[in-house]
């Protein structure tokens, strides 16, 4: 498996996965919860955009694309969102969730897998919102180096669950990899080890 510049060991897939009992879970519904204002749609630093408003680029699920306002459970195995999440990524994500649920936390994925048509589209949403490619790749990478394309990336809210993410994500593997995005976890660490040092953005 190729290793990501911040996956500074070599993870061994296991031969299978354990089971994990599906977990239920509050949804963000509708546009006036201010709770979910930064998990709204498919990329949080880029609410108001017009990708994420609907307007334009490959607006579909299987591109993985979330409506406004939409969040997933990472139990939504059907969703290519979840289903093409690396899955020992998306093993821990879903061990993740439900030790957080057991805390009275509710952990729901604001974007998964997303394809690089959809990855293009938010590129150049964000390039428009904030005036620059430079600015832009601070908060949306390019889809040769996004870890939403390959997999290998989650986007968690609420902000109480990034928080205890940020806590306890290092018991599964789960690290915040850039300091400007609460929001956005890998598998950067086994299971019970130490987060890497976090990247400024995604420029790194």
């Amino acid at each position: 498996m190729k290793q990501h510049p911040h996956r500074p060991y070599s993870r061994r897939r296991s031969a299978s996965r354990a089971a994990i009992p599906a977990v239920a879970l509050a949804l963000c519904v509708g546009l006036a919860l201010t709770a979910c204002a930064v998990d709204k749609g498919v990329v949080p630093a880029l609410a108001g955009s017009s990708v994420e408003a609907g307007a334009g680029g490959p607006r579909t699920p299987e591109n993985g694309y979330l409506e406004f306002g939409e969040t997933l459970s990472p139990f939504d195995e059907h969703l290519p969102a979840i289903s093409r999440l690396d899955p020992d990524l998306l093993a821990a994500v879903q061990a993740a969730t439900t030790a957080a649920t057991a805390d009275g936390f509710v952990m729901v994925i604001t974007s998964g897998w997303r394809s690089a048509e959809l990855q293009q589209a938010l590129l150049d949403a964000a390039v428009t919102k904030y005036g620059s490619l430079d600015e832009a790749r601070k908060w949306v990478n390019t889809p040769e180096r996004s870890t939403h394309v390959t997999g290998n990336a989650v986007d968690i809210g609420y902000t109480d669950a990034n928080s205890w993410l940020s806590q306890h994500g290092a018991r599964y593997g789960l690290c915040q990899t850039y300091a400007n995005e609460m929001w956005h976890f890998e598998l950067a660490t086994e299971p019970g080890g130490v987060c890497p040092p976090q990247l400024p953005d995604a420029v790194g």
